[in-house]
């Protein structure tokens, strides 16, 4: 397989920081963070990529924090919705492939079953709206591209719900967390060595454009944020936390400025039958990422 020029835009996020590692042995990888490419200015784009000219776009950076973009609607949208944008008219126009990664919360929740690739996205909050814009742009331009919507992102890295739950069980016996609304806790180095494998498949494949559109891609299982939180603490050693009680609360008790959906849960068969990847179970994944932690302290 001829290597390609891989960039990865946001290599210190949850996400971008593990994509460095797995898609390493597909081409030259080089990443960029927000100090080297913003995404916010379009000739910071152009510039990289006239100076990289990519072969592969993997787009892993955005506006992340769902609560503050509610009062920076302005920067979401230009993270969120016109980078993707300026991203995949250099994809159609140079005939790179585009990777970008989506989220379970362009649905509004309202579902009682897994949501489907082809569910119509209805997003309750800034955040969700403007990635479901990004990932309109992609489709509408035309450019090769692999959408991943992802779901309940944490790791190792960054903040998160995970490092959130075992910094406050350290400090505090009880915990109120939220149990009225569903999703699929995916950890980011699955989520990169997915990638990688998916990837893989397209850059060795005769005909590639099979394989483009979009994907869910999400530990198998499902949970609410109370049995997340629950299993996080139940896993830290005895003698790191302090906590005794999770109790569980609904989400009117614990308001936020951007409204979530009640259930956002992913069915990733289409991922799985495309390129034969098989989720593992979101409890197994904990366990996995909870080891890793612990070796690093």
């Amino acid at each position: 397989m001829t290597r390609r020029r891989i960039l990865i835009i946001g290599k210190n996020g949850q996400v971008g920081f593990e994509l460095r590692r797995s898609v390493a042995p597909l081409g030259d990888v080089t990443a960029t963070g927000s100090s080297e490419l913003d995404l916010a200015r379009e000739e910071s784009i152009y510039t990289v990529l006239d100076r990289v000219k990519p072969d592969v776009i993997i787009n892993a950076a955005g506006h992340t924090a769902v609560d503050k973009a509610e009062d920076d609607r302005e920067n979401a949208e230009k993270l969120n919705a016109e980078a993707p944008a300026v991203l995949a008219r250099y994809s159609k126009q140079n005939g790179v492939l585009l990777v970008h990664y989506s989220t379970d919360y362009v649905f509004d929740g309202t579902g009682k079953r897994p949501y489907l690739e082809t569910d119509p996205a209805a997003p309750l909050c800034v955040y969700g709206s403007t990635k479901n814009r990004g990932d309109v742009a992609i489709r509408e331009s035309g450019c090769a591209h692999l959408i991943f919507r992802l779901c309940w992102v944490y790791g190792v890295r960054g903040r998160n719900f995970f490092l959130t739950m075992r910094r406050l069980a350290a400090s505090r016996e009880e915990l109120r967390v939220v149990s009225d609304q569903r999703g699929c806790p995916t950890s980011s180095r699955l989520i990169a060595e997915a990638t990688a494998q998916a990837l893989g498949q397209v850059l060795r494949s005769r005909s590639p454009e099979s394989y483009y559109g979009t994907y869910h891609l999400a530990s198998d299982g499902e949970a609410t944020w109370h049995q997340f939180a629950s299993k996080i603490i139940e896993l830290m050693p005895a003698e790191k936390r302090i906590c005794t009680q999770v109790t569980p609360i609904t989400t009117a008790e614990y308001p936020t400025a951007a409204v979530r959906p009640a259930y956002s849960v992913l069915d990733c068969g289409k991922l799985k039958d495309t390129f034969g990847i098989e989720l593992p179970h979101w409890e197994a994944v904990l366990e996995l990422v909870n080891e890793e932690l612990n070796t690093q302290n």
